[in-house]
């Protein structure tokens, strides 16, 4: 998507010239799902793939928004001094719920409004994080426009707290700082527990990731994503009863199976299990990369999806297809789900020199299936969001 492009797209809607434009990318996983809220290790990186943000300010105290991705809901209008979230202004709340969440916790002010163009090319309800992409996005404008002087962990924890308090989804803040913090062909291993991270080069040899969209479109808000939370909380508390944790990501293996008895429950059992067994496949595919054992790297992500498909039920048929008809594949060293689940996207680590046949397969056997097509993209590891006119 071109700049020129995006400046006239933002006259056409405002009537007035553009004075900066942003992007804010998307992320991937390559392992590490649902591990964050439990306080366990992830190991994402920003996509090229996301969210392009063109603004100007204004001299009054509105805001007005427009999406491209959204143009029936038009020009959404609102004045600073009443951020509250409410339902009528749709994904405009996403924007609304970061100045909101940074006047709350840094005490800023808005001085003055703006207009705020959005395009995303990011596939919508793909579990790629367009929402987080959108939150970092507002962040790091406001942050520009309003000489904030904030560091970039600050807008990741606002874009947290946009989700969670504001929007109402408890999910982590793995998706948040990948993309402020991603790197160019950089994955991050990130220790949500204490926040410490490192990076490392996603060096993957002859291999790409292939990002497997299904199209079945997921609703994480109206899904059972707040439901796998409460269970994890539910079967940690349980083990507190006994031994002095604050998170499942504490856990080791050995530990788990020790205290497990203390959960009582076939249903928490699996999500806690899942939890901890997630953070150590996690700990040892960075390994794994670092000694470049890209085999065992591909078992790790394999198993990550039955954990996902069989311990943490997240997973649809759909998404069990792509991921299956690809371990079957020659050239192909692993894949799973990816996202919070229900729908959305998985990806593949495959010979790149393979890539083609690999896709054409998987590609026929889903539609012959499910009566329509899956999309496809190889994952391009970008830098985080910033300025780039």
């Amino acid at each position: 998507m071109d700049i020129e492009t995006l400046e006239k797209e933002f006259t056409s809607i405002f009537k007035i010239n553009s004075s900066e434009v942003y992007f804010s990318p998307g992320r991937i996983n390559v392992i590490g799902e649902h591990t964050d809220y439990n306080g366990g290790h992830v190991f994402p990186c920003a996509i090229s793939l996301g969210t392009y943000g063109v603004v100007s300010p204004r001299d009054d105290k509105m805001v007005g928004l427009y999406s491209a991705n959204f143009p029936d809901a038009g020009v959404i209008s609102f004045d600073l001094n009443s951020l509250e979230y409410d339902s009528q202004y749709g994904w405009g709340n996403y924007v609304r719920g970061m100045m909101y969440e940074l006047k709350k916790h840094h005490d800023v002010e808005f001085d003055h409004g703006f207009n705020l163009y959005i395009h995303g090319n990011l596939p919508d309800g793909a579990g790629l994080s367009s929402s987080a992409s959108l939150e970092i996005l507002t962040g790091t404008i406001l942050n520009d426009m309003f000489n904030l002087q904030l560091e970039k962990i600050d807008l990741v924890y606002a874009g947290q707290q946009t989700e969670n308090d504001y929007i109402g989804l408890n999910s982590g803040i793995m998706d948040q700082f990948a993309i402020a913090m991603g790197k160019k062909d950089q994955a991050i291993f990130l220790d949500t527990n204490t926040m410490e991270y490192e990076y490392y080069p996603l060096d993957l040899g002859n291999n790409v990731v292939l990002i497997m969209n299904s199209n079945k479109a997921h609703e994480l808000a109206n899904s059972k994503y707040n439901e796998r939370r409460a269970q994890c909380e539910e079967a940690l508390k349980r083990i507190q009863s006994k031994l002095a944790i604050k998170s499942l990501g504490e856990l080791t293996k050995e530990q788990f199976d020790l205290v497990s008895y203390l959960i009582n429950d076939d249903v928490l059992l699996k999500r806690a299990r899942h939890a901890v067994f997630e953070n150590q496949r996690t700990v040892d595919a960075k390994n794994a990369l670092k000694d470049r054992d890209l085999v065992k790297l591909g078992h790790l992500i394999s198993a990550s999806h039955i954990s996902l498909e069989y311990d943490y039920e997240v997973s649809v048929d759909e998404l069990d297809t792509l991921a299956s008809t690809a371990w079957n594949q020659d050239g192909v060293l692993g894949a799973r789900i990816i996202g919070g689940g229900f729908g959305g996207c998985a990806i593949a680590i495959v010979d790149k020199d393979r890539v083609n046949d690999v896709r054409d397969i998987i590609a026929k056997k889903y539609v012959d299936k499910f009566g329509y097509k899956a999309d496809f993209y190889i994952a391009k590891i970008s830098e985080g969001a910033g300025k780039i006119s």
